[in-house]
Order: structure tokens, then sequence, then C-alpha cells
């Protein structure tokens, strides 16, 4: 708890008005969270491809899917997207969430979804899909006003009390809601770094070795709505996010 503390502390010493002040504090970081949050639900995409897709633009000796490539060369044009708007602390509404998923999951849905169900990246879900043990998700025609219900009870948090508690609940909520055919769990996890931002807490990443733990704190959620195991998750890896930049700062 003492090293998630300093990692807040140490945020909210840097200054971030501006992009470009948020890619010197984000420098190492936005790389290894697109590839955790990547490979979480693609095993396939591996460090170097996405370091050099967001240092060169391009990669080399290639020979797997190229959906790892998009999905990848998405997380480096949302983190472009969404940069100036974090550092404005702009708020999130409904149409910023349909672009981020817009962005991250252009070019990666499959011919079933495309073809057969008409969705599309940056539209709520047409049809009904399932996730998870206990088969979560809202119904399709339910999805617009339980996504604005969720954005209205942020705005009630107004950055008063626990911002990663309140970020833990709109995790576990927006993940339960499944709002989209694909790509929920990339864009849920940007969303919550963008709502700590916002509200000046440092982002973290959700490590792919620690997946089991992530999913089964999700899991407690969608059984009996309870964010403990959730929220002492998010901490651990809020500090093992930033443990690295602490020692160099000491």
């Amino acid at each position: 708890m003492e090293q998630y503390q300093q990692a807040i502390a140490w945020w909210q010493t840097q200054t971030i008005s501006t992009g470009a002040d948020l890619d010197r504090v984000l420098d190492s970081f936005r790389v290894l969270f697109a590839y955790h949050s990547g490979r979480i639900e693609n095993e396939e995409i591996t460090y170097h491809d996405t370091r050099d897709i967001f240092e060169n633009g391009r990669v080399s000796s290639f020979s797997g899917n190229p959906r790892a490539l998009f999905e990848q060369q998405n997380q480096k044009l949302c983190y472009e997207f969404l940069k100036d708007k974090i550092a404005a602390r702009e708020p999130l509404d409904v149409g910023l969430v349909k672009e981020v998923h817009r962005v991250l999951t252009g070019g990666t849905y499959d011919g079933r979804r495309f073809v057969e169900n008409g969705e599309r990246p940056g539209e709520f879900k047409k049809h009904d899909y399932v996730a998870g043990l206990h088969e979560v998700g809202s119904n399709a025609e339910e999805v617009d006003r339980d996504v604005s219900a969720l954005l209205d009870e942020l705005d009630g948090f107004g950055g008063q009390g626990d911002t990663l508690k309140a970020g833990a609940y709109f995790h576990a909520r927006f993940e339960y809601i499944h709002p989209f055919a694909d790509g929920n769990g990339r864009v849920g996890r940007t969303l919550l770094n963008y709502f700590l931002m916002i509200h000046g807490h440092p982002p973290l990443i959700i490590y792919d070795e620690d997946r089991h733990v992530y999913y089964d704190s999700l899991q407690r959620y969608d059984e009996t709505e309870e964010l403990d195991a959730l929220h002492t998750f998010l901490t651990r890896q809020a500090a093992k996010t930033w443990e690295k930049t602490l020692a160099r700062a000491k």
C-alpha cells in the first residue's frame, strides 16, 4: 500500500497540461500498457512487435496473424487520439466511448460479426453476446441506456473520494454491460486509465501474467457486486506499474 501511495504522490508532482507532457511521463508506459492489454486476449501479440509499432511505425520479420498487428497499431492510434483529451481532462461521454471502440477495433472484426451480424467498430452491439462464466451482458436494446446511466454515475463522483475505487466500479460495470460485439476488454482497460488520469490518478497496467486474478476479480463482481477483490487487485497492479519509475526517482 505504501508504494501505491508513493505512486500517486509522484504522479501528482508531474506537470501534465499538453499531450507532449503526457508523452514524456508515459514514455515507456504506453508501450507496456498496449502490449499487456492486447496480450490478455490475443497471445500472438509480442512486446517486440508492439514496441516497433510505437517507435518505428512498422514491424520486421512478422509471420503471424495480421489481426495482432492491427490491434497494436490501433492501440497506438488510440493513445494519440486520447492524449490531448486526457491533458485537458475532458469528461467521458457516450460519444467518446464509441470513438475509443472505433479506433481500437478498426479492421479487427471477424466475418461473422461484420458480415452476418452487421456489427461495426464504434457502434454498440446489435445482437446479444454473453461473456464470462455467468453469461453477463446487457441486452442489445438496453446498452445505450445502461452505458449512459453508468457515465451519469461517474459524473456524480466528481473526483471526491477514492478514485481507484470509483475506477474499479466503472470497469466492473462496463465489462458487465459488455456493450460491444467485440473488444470490450481492450476498450474497458483503456477507459479505466482515461478515467483515472482525468482525476489526477496514475494509469495502471493489468499485466498479462496476472490475468487469472483479474478475471477472478471481475467474476466476483458478476456474482456478488462486491468490489473489494477488484479494488485490491488494481491497487497492486498500480504499485507494480510504477515500481521501477519510483526506484529511479529515488
